[in-house]
């Protein structure tokens, strides 16, 4: 097919909840969260994003991220080990 080959889209998106939030479960049900979510960093959330990509059969080559995830050396280690940019 003609045109199609390139195409970017957002795929995924998580709740940041602050520990301080995660960690006053009355607050959390006042809110409407689930009583299972829970605490996680940002780049862990991501990281947690890109498997479920990954798992679905996603293709893509390069993660784009801002530098904060960028200093984190686990989210590192872990596109690393997969090649993905």
């Amino acid at each position: 097919m003609r045109g199609i080959g390139r195409a970017h889209t957002f795929v995924d998106r998580a709740l940041y909840l602050p520990e301080l939030w995660t960690g006053d479960r009355d607050r959390c049900r006042a809110a409407g969260v689930p009583d299972e979510a829970g605490f996680a960093t940002k780049p862990l959330s991501g990281l947690g994003m890109l498997e479920r990509a990954l798992a679905a059969g996603l293709p893509f080559a390069w993660v784009a991220a801002d530098s904060g995830y960028g200093r984190d050396p686990g989210l590192r280690a872990w596109l690393h080990a997969r090649r993905l940019r």
